[in-house]
Formats: structure tokens, C-alpha cells, sequence
């Protein structure tokens, strides 16, 4: 009975709270200590429903499957048809999303732009204006037109094969990005007409609207610099994406480009990052509904963004009614972002592979999110863009093997009936059935 006394009673197993988890209690702690919010590159890193939720049906008796790779399935998609007189012909329908020049370096905008012209598709400015390197290394190049409009010059956009305007991005929709001081160069100062080494805030809003009826008007002047010649793509994040997509339809955009709340930033709160925004599979049936009600699904095509990673997810993108994806976290971990061979320095800079998310603060072992000089000499931009033309290129080969084992010929083909859900969220989400059912939530019928 002594050594009991001395003993105590048996101890409760200490819990982790679930709502005070560890990383909670060290962002608390270093908000008290710094009295700054963070601020990080990259998307959404907490889990939300996404493309791993949806499964494929592929084809038996009741669906004919085409044979291996014996019969054609077409990926060739046309961007810009509605009123533009030059439509961009993009050989797959995987695009690369808009990148500054200034986020990142030069070499690796050159490597985007080799290793997606060698894939035959399109890459993107990003803010910041255009480089001759990029021009020079995409044969089909689109124009970010944004908020801040750093580096904007009518000339560029005449370029351009297409202008995208953005009105906003899947990482912070409503909120403005950031380039730190770090990064502004000489020659990036000079490209956006702003001082050297100071910080720059890109702006959450254009200047010169306030509704979609200013969106129209500025629609109508960039058709007139470009003498209608050039696709405008209008670019939303993903929130409200039925009245988005509506309202840009009505605006006179040709193309919408639809980003959910994976996409990445450069640079912006965590906060934001994490807690505004709708994940992607939420967006697509809303934006398409809004394409179908108003009569110009097809005509007016929608490019789906955030979180592309592989051939499943273009398909599945396809499949819930886009005409194309658009990449750019993805692309970048293609030509090297967070290679295990620098690992020794990522943990210099308090990291580790995997997790690097710092891109603001120009260190970037890599030479990718950097503007250092001797950094940037890592980057091979040759070898970069081929890594991410083999990129290209499995994943357009993964997507049309799914076409064909669903017994279709084009990726165009692909449609909800080919999709079950895992998840009554994503079957919600997707508006496909919950796997083994004809139902999902908000579908009347019990339809087991």
C-alpha cells in the first residue's frame, strides 16, 4: 500500500488538442513575439476535397473501351473563339498559369516558356510585364493584365497571343499580393516603373472599375489596342463562381480561367491563403452551369486552375465540363522547386524539402524564386524547360489513357457520367454519385 501512496494513481495519456495542435500553439507564439502576421508563397496546404476524391468508371460491357494506344484520343483544344480573330491552337489542353518575372527569375520564366512550347501549349506573363526571354522561348504567350499594372505597356500586349485580366487569384481572392524588397532588383525596379529594394503591394482591385459594367468597357479598350485580334481571357478566384462566370460572360471575355483555393502565390497572408476561397472541385460545376444557363458552354471556354498535379486530375478537370487546366505550383516543382538534392540548404533557411514556402524572401535554393545572381546560375533553363515538356507530356498521356478506357476518342468526350465520388463532399462538390449509388447530396431520390 506504501508504494501504491508513493505511486499516485495511473496518469491520463496526454492528448493533443485538435483545435491547439502543435503548429497552432507556434504560429500563436510567434505572432506574440513578432506582432506580425505570416506571410508565405504556395496555396492551401490544409486538406480539402480535391480530385483524389473522385474515381473514374472505366468501360466493360455496358461502355466500349478503345484499344491501348492504338487509336487516336484527341487533346487539342482551341482558346478564344467567341470573338477574337486569332483563336490560340494549343496542342494539349494543360496551359501554365501566370508567374512574374520578379517572383521568379528570369531563367526559370525562360524554362516555362521553352518547356511549354516544346509541349505545344501556352505560358503566362504574370504581373510584373513581359521579358524578351519569355517572348523570345513560348510560341504562344498571354498577357496578364493586373490590378497593380506593373510593367503594362501597350506594346507587349500587341505581342501577346491572348490577355488574360485578372480580376482575381485562387490563393487570395479579394486581396493583393506581395513582392518584398529583397527581390526588386535593378532590372525589375525598371520593369515596373518602381523603386529599387522597397516593398511592393500589387493592388486587390483595378483601379479604373468598380463593377462588371467597368469590366466591359476595359474589355472593349483592350480589343481596340489589339484590333480584335487577341483572346481576353478574364481570370476569377474561386468564390462565388456562378455569378463570376456569369458576369464575365457578360463582360465580353472569351475565355474564363477559374482558380481554386490550391492554387499558389508568390506571396501573401497565411491566412488568407488558408481561409478564403472555395477548393477547386467546388468551383467547376457552378462555372459550367453558369456557361450551359446562358448558352455558351463550349463557345466561351473555361480553363480550371489550383492544384493540378497529375493526367487524373486534367481529366477529371475535363470531365466536370472545362475545355483546359492551367498549372503553376506543379510546373515549378517540374523544373526543380524543392529538390531534394538542396536539402542541406533548405534547412539552413529553417526548412525542408517538401515545405519550402519562403519565394518572397529571394533565397530560393533552387536559382527558381530568387533574383539573386549567383542563385539563379543553379537553374539550368535548357534542361528545365525539358523536364517540364516530359512533364507535359505524361500527363497528357495519363489523361487520354483514362479517355480511352472510358470508351472516348477526345478529351473533350469526357463527362460526369464517367465520375463516382468517395466522399459525400465531393459528391456534393462534383454533382457525380456517391461511389455505389445514383444519388449525391441535393439530388432527389434515394437511389441506391
Amino acid at each position: 500500500m506504501k508504494d501504491i501512496d508513493k505511486n499516485g494513481p495511473p496518469r491520463t495519456t496526454p492528448i493533443q488538442s485538435a483545435t491547439f495542435s502543435n503548429p497552432i500553439n507556434a504560429e500563436i507564439r510567434r505572432a506574440a513575439a513578432t506582432g506580425i502576421y505570416d506571410i508565405r508563397g504556395g496555396g492551401a496546404k490544409r486538406r480539402v476535397p480535391h480530385f483524389d476524391d473522385l474515381l473514374f468508371l472505366g468501360a466493360s460491357v455496358s461502355r466500349y473501351p478503345l484499344e491501348g494506344y492504338r487509336e487516336r484520343c484527341d487533346t487539342k483544344v482551341t482558346l478564344g473563339t467567341r470573338f477574337a480573330k486569332n483563336p490560340i491552337e494549343l496542342d494539349i489542353p494543360i496551359t501554365i498559369a501566370g508567374m512574374s518575372f520578379g517572383a521568379l527569375s528570369g531563367r526559370a520564366k525562360e524554362a516555362l516558356g521553352r518547356g511549354a512550347s516544346e509541349a505545344g501549349t501556352s505560358t503566362t506573363t504574370g504581373d510584373g510585364g513581359m521579358t524578351p526571354e519569355e517572348r523570345g522561348h513560348s510560341t504562344k504567350l498571354v498577357y496578364q493584365y493586373l490590378p497593380s499594372r506593373y510593367g503594362m505597356n501597350p506594346d507587349d500586349l500587341r505581342k501577346a497571343d491572348a490577355i488574360e485580366v485578372v480580376v482575381g487569384q485562387g490563393a487570395k481572392p479579394g486581396g493583393g499580393g506581395m513582392l518584398l524588397g529583397q527581390k526588386i532588383s535593378d532590372r525589375v525596379a525598371d520593369m515596373r516603373n518602381l523603386p529599387k529594394g522597397i516593398d511592393q503591394r500589387s493592388a486587390c482591385r483595378h483601379p479604373d472599375w468598380t463593377g462588371p459594367d467597368d469590366l466591359e468597357i476595359k474589355i472593349l479598350e483592350l480589343r481596340e489596342i489589339t484590333a480584335w485580334e487577341k483572346p481576353i481571357y478574364v481570370k476569377v478566384g474561386g468564390t462565388r463562381p456562378y455569378y463570376d462566370v456569369a458576369l464575365a460572360v457578360k463582360a465580353g471575355a472569351d475565355v474564363v480561367v477559374l482558380d481554386g483555393m490550391q492554387g499558389g502565390t508568390a506571396a501573401t497572408q497565411d491566412v488568407f491563403i488558408e481561409h478564403v476561397g472555395l477548393p477547386t472541385l467546388a468551383c467547376i460545376r457552378p462555372a459550367v452551369q453558369a456557361l450551359q444557363d446562358l448558352g455558351v458552354h463550349r463557345e466561351v471556354q473555361l480553363i480550371v486552375s489550383g492544384g493540378i498535379r497529375t493526367g487524373a486530375d486534367v481529366a477529371k478537370a475535363m470531365a466536370l465540363g472545362a475545355d483546359a487546366v492551367s498549372i503553376g505550383t506543379a510546373a515549378m516543382v517540374a523544373i526543380g522547386d524543392n529538390d531534394p538534392k538542396w536539402e542541406a540548404e533548405y534547412q539552413k533557411l529553417g526548412t525542408t524539402t517538401g515545405a519550402y514556402d519562403d519565394w518572397h524572401e529571394g533565397l530560393d535554393p533552387a536559382g527558381i524564386t530568387t533574383q539573386d545572381p549567383e542563385l539563379q546560375q543553379r537553374l539550368d533553363p535548357v534542361d528545365a524547360g525539358r523536364r517540364l515538356r516530359n512533364y507535359l507530356n505524361v500527363m497528357t498521356l495519363e489523361a487520354q489513357t483514362i479517355a480511352r478506357a472510358c470508351g472516348h476518342n477526345d478529351l473533350h468526350n469526357l463527362e460526369p457520367e464517367d465520375l463516382c465520388a468517395l466522399t459525400m463532399e465531393a459528391a456534393a462538390m462534383a454533382q457525380v454519385p456517391l461511389a455505389g449509388t445514383t444519388w449525391w447530396p441535393g439530388k432527389s431520390g434515394a437511389g441506391f
